[in-house]
């Protein structure tokens, strides 16, 4: 069985030597008084209750799956799972940054992403569960009537209730403009919902006494298109005007998703037969008001994958220890024993630091986004909340798409580690690469992420958002310039970004006489400026390990982190190449190609 440590000592290097959260935190008045000594405190019992609970029913989860009864669209979750959401509420986790108005602790968005990585790490399927409400409870927060948030708010918050969205329909993925299902408006304001949708998410299950769902419908006279998208607050249970619970409410499971990964959670058909609802938001309107969850569920899902590149890495790592096979190239490492580890192998070396690289360079770049979005929420001004908004807006995408086609490439390099034992069930690691799968697919597929990033977040305002990132990049170069020890991480980073503008700048021209341009390269160029972005905080973090170092702190996890950064910019960063050049090639030889598809 696997086992996860929390990665406590690289989430405070991050947070206090990079980014220096603690100083930020000081200039909003939410959070001024919040240091990270309490951070940390915080986040050893959030550490806690993911080894030792939520870890030993993974594999639980993965081998039981969830059952549905038929006869009364009732789902159980697999043995252990109900239990432990119990001890999820009872130990506040629900609230740990909602807001104390609705019983909430208030912590920040920071804090919050680095005990949901540890999570993840530890249980992904159960994590979806409050995954989800808390997405729920963002959407509802930002979007909700006075009487919606008093009677679902304090619930979602302390773990009474959960919450889902219902997006997806079987004709339509992504493009929800063609979704069919019905909202009826009654006499009494409410509406009542008809319809079918497929893929959702925690959509059912024994763990809490209501579940309340977001979903989007259309009202009679609604436009064509996702301009007549309404979203709706539908519970799984009606609710008296006291909180207590009415009669159930015409929203069931009409069936399970048989899936390659995550079986516990429950993947759910739902199925509304005049389910009652009220309107979220204004009329047609709902897809706005819905991006509040989907942009907050496209970033914990880059958390996902970011959990399980580092669980995966640690148990590859281990094994890589303890593995004795032939013996090294360059001489015995181990006299005294039949053969090396196969730690002693260049390749093992490779797979073990390309997972270790992507966790550590996926965590600086998710906790910069979660303290952006902290600064969104709570900065006295306006000019600096929505710079933090429009940056945020841009590295969704990256967090989303890069994230977790990593997670996809560290997962299967772990399970290589092991070999034929990699194969396993028992060892657990497949189970985390059929896990990380999911990642790249749901909440927008990651040629959507691209399309996005591309289309909407760089040419879309011509590169605006994207210099502004680039202006980082060049306050650091400017500023490690003349250090000779830097020379390795900044002179790659400068090339990369110089490369970037005229990279960005040729897409650009081309998809103005011909839009499939984009297309094209969309996926390529999402990774490419992923990269950016991951050199960008490598570097930063090379800075603070070579000052340590150079102060004579002589700590290992320093080295280790310095070596971790020299071997991203040898071997991972140069992908960059090869990705600007297939960007380059063009539609052509992807579109005119009538007789291969004859």
């Amino acid at each position: 069985m696997p086992s996860y440590t929390p990665p406590l000592r690289d989430m405070q290097f991050v947070m206090n030597e990079v980014l220096d959260v603690p100083g930020v935190l000081k200039s909003l008045p939410t959070h001024a008084e919040l240091d990270a000594d309490t951070i940390t405190a915080v986040l050893e019992e959030g550490g806690k209750f993911a080894s030792e609970v939520l870890m030993p029913l993974n594999q639980v989860g993965d081998k039981q799956g969830c059952q549905l009864d038929n006869k009364t669209h009732e789902v159980t979750t697999p043995k252990g799972f109900k239990e432990a959401f119990g001890q999820f509420a009872q130990g506040g986790w629900p609230a740990l940054s909602c807001d104390p108005a609705y019983g909430g602790q208030g912590l920040p968005i920071v804090v919050n992403q680095c005990f949901y990585e540890m999570l993840n790490s530890a249980n992904q399927a159960w994590t979806m569960y409050p995954g989800l409400t808390h997405g729920a409870y963002e959407c509802l927060h930002a979007h909700g009537t006075e009487e919606q948030k008093q009677m679902y708010l304090p619930r979602l918050t302390n773990g009474e209730w959960t919450g889902t969205m219902c997006l997806t329909e079987s004709h339509c993925g992504t493009d929800l403009g063609l979704l069919r299902t019905k909202a009826e408006p009654q006499a009494d304001g409410s509406y009542k919902l008809t319809g079918n949708k497929i893929f959702i998410s925690a959509g059912e299950h024994d763990m809490v006494s209501n579940i309340v769902h977001l979903v989007l419908a259309r009202l009679p006279d609604a436009p064509v298109g996702s301009k007549g998208i309404s979203l709706f607050v539908v519970p799984k249970f009606l609710v008296n005007s006291d909180g207590s619970l009415g009669e159930r409410n015409g929203i069931y499971c009409g069936g399970l998703e048989h899936k390659m990964g995550i079986h516990g959670n429950a993947t759910c058909q739902m199925v509304l037969d005049g389910a009652v609802g009220t309107l979220v938001g204004q009329p047609n309107k709902g897809l706005a008001a819905m991006f509040v969850m989907m942009n907050a569920a496209r970033i914990g899902v880059g958390m996902q994958s970011l959990g399980l590149t580092e669980v995966a890495y640690q148990n590859a790592l281990a094994y890589a220890k303890d593995r004795l096979q032939s013996r090294s190239l360059s001489g015995v490492k181990s006299p005294d024993k039949p053969a090396d580890s196969i730690l002693v192998h260049p390749d093992v070396r490779k797979m073990l630091l390309t997972a270790k690289a992507y966790a550590e360079g996926g965590r600086a770049l998710n906790l910069y986004c979660a303290l952006l979005i902290d600064q969104e929420l709570h900065h006295p001004d306006a000019a600096l909340r929505a710079e933090a908004l429009e940056m945020v807006a841009m590295l969704t995408p990256i967090v989303k798409a890069f994230i977790t086609d990593n997670g996809w490439i560290a997962t299967s390099s772990c399970m290589q580690v092991f070999g034929g034992h990699g194969f396993i069930h028992e060892w657990g690691m497949e189970q985390f690469v059929r896990d990380s799968r999911i990642n790249m697919i749901y909440e927008g597929t990651n040629t959507i992420q691209s399309l996005d990033l591309l289309g909407r977040k760089v040419l879309g305002n011509q590169g605006a958002t994207l210099k502004k990132f680039g202006k980082l990049i060049a306050t650091l170069v400017a500023d490690e310039t003349e250090n000779e020890d830097m020379a390795e991480f900044i002179q790659p980073l400068a090339k990369l970004g110089q490369q970037m503008t005229q990279f960005t700048g040729e897409i650009g021209m081309k998809a103005m006489s011909n839009a499939d341009e984009v297309g094209a390269a969309a996926v390529d160029y999402l990774r490419v400026t992923g990269h950016l972005v991951f050199a960008y905080f490598w570097a930063r973090m090379a800075k603070v390990a070579l000052q340590k170092i150079a102060d004579g702190n002589r700590d290992p996890f320093y080295k280790a982190k310095l070596q971790t950064a020299r071997f991203y910019f040898a071997k991972l960063l140069p992908e960059t190449a090869s990705l600007m050049q297939t960007a380059r090639a063009g539609s052509a030889v992807l579109m005119d190609t009538q007789d291969v598809f004859a």
